[in-house]
Parts: structure tokens; sequence; C-alpha cells
């Protein structure tokens, strides 16, 4: 089970699934308020792990989750202990900041529309904070997630749903002694979240069941390092 962070959608799977298969199946359900999921509201975590529960049941035994669905991920560890055998977190929103949730839930306000297609590519490398992202791969992506109107090009997601999002973020999260499964950390060497009290509070529960990995680039690995996380992840599932 693969999910997104707020703004993405499940297609930003597709190519570690490419790499994961034959040997797994990969489901990457769009969140609500992302996507072609339903746009009203409520968007709390427990209505998207609701949505969640009600598309795979326990079917999915590894859960995976980047960022915001990182945090989902986890929450649904903790509420199911026995459900979740392994757990895979790319740099995910786990005890963010307040003040840090704040910054991101005010500029999640602003509209993202663009002129052009190529306008909205440029714009993603700075938005996002990319890297080394390479420009074919986030370009095969977002093809899938933009979509153009009259007034010109916006992403497929709820502004307001990625505002109620950042307060969710900044809720304490449940306590990490609940979700003792081994569980891989990958974390962007140039993100923008702090991860310090992130990594106390894992290896103080986990212990050895901890695994961290830092891969160069930012916040979004997957466009930073498909290659350096792809591995990683193969490496934690043999």
């Amino acid at each position: 089970m693969c999910l997104h962070g707020v703004t993405s959608w499940g297609g930003h799977f597709e190519a570690l699934a490419k790499r994961l298969a034959p040997g797994h199946r990969v489901v990457a359900p769009d969140l609500l308020g992302h996507g072609d999921s339903p746009y009203e509201p409520p968007w709390q975590i427990d209505d998207h792990l609701a949505s969640l529960e009600a598309t795979v049941g326990s079917e999915a035994r590894l859960w995976l989750g980047h960022s915001f669905g990182g945090r989902l991920a986890f929450e649904h560890a903790a509420a199911h202990p026995g459900d979740v055998d392994r757990l895979v977190l790319l740099d995910p929103a786990i005890l963010l900041l307040p003040e840090g949730a704040l910054f991101a839930a005010e500029n999640a306000r602003r509209e993202r529309r663009y002129a052009s297609f190529e306008e909205a590519i440029d714009r993603r490398y700075e938005e996002s904070q990319l890297h080394a992202a390479p420009r074919a791969l986030v370009e095969s992506e977002l093809r899938g997630h933009l979509v153009e109107d009259g007034d010109g090009w916006r992403y497929r997601y709820a502004q307001s749903a990625v505002v109620a999002a950042y307060g969710e973020m900044a809720a304490d999260p449940a306590p990490f002694a609940a979700v003792r499964i081994p569980t891989l950390l990958v974390l962007g060497a140039e993100s923008y979240i702090p991860y310090d009290h992130l990594l106390d509070a894992h290896r103080a529960a986990l212990g050895d069941l901890l695994e961290v990995v830092t891969v160069p680039g930012g916040h979004t690995v997957l466009w930073d390092a498909l290659d350096e996380t792809a591995a990683a992840i193969a490496r934690f599932l043999r």
C-alpha cells in the first residue's frame, strides 16, 4: 500500500512500482481531496484511513508512505497491530513542528495555476525544492496530474484539503512504541523537514527494528533519488 503526500496523487509511485515488480503487487490510491478520490470533507487523518482501509481492508501487509502519506501509514500500523508486517516511511511528516505546519498551510492557500504545462514543470522545481530530479521523470508523472482548463493548467487536488492536512500533521502522532515492527526510514539529505526529534523517538522505540537510509536530494525522494530509494526499499523487502 503506497500513500502519497499532499498535492500529489497515486501515480507518484508508478516508477517505484515498476522497479518492485513482479514480486510485489502495488496499490497506490489517491487520498481524499486528491486525484480521482472524493473532494468533499471531512479530511481528518481518521477519514483518510477509513477510506484507505475500505479499499484494501487488511490485505496490504506492507504500508509505504511519503510525507503526509508516511504519517497515515504510521497511524494505520498503530491502530491495527498485527495487520502490518513492515513499514516504509519516505521523508515522513511525523512530529511536524507547528511553525512549519503553519508556514506550509499558509503557502498552500495560494492557487497554483500555470500558463502552460512547461511552466508548471519549471515551477515545480522551485515549489518542491527539487535538487536532481530528472525532468523527464517529473514530466511523465505530472502529465497525469496536471489538467488544462480555460484559465491555464492546474493540479488535481482541493486546496482546502491540503490546508486541512497540515493541521493534522502538527497534531501529536500515535505513540512510537505502538508500532514495533521492522521500519525503513528513508530521508532526503537536503530535505527541508527537520528530523532530529523524529529519529530520537524512532530509535528509542524500535532499536534494531529501525533502519535509516539517507539518500541524495530533498524531500521528494522518489524524484530526487529514485534509484537510491528504490534500491533501499528492495533490500528492506528481501
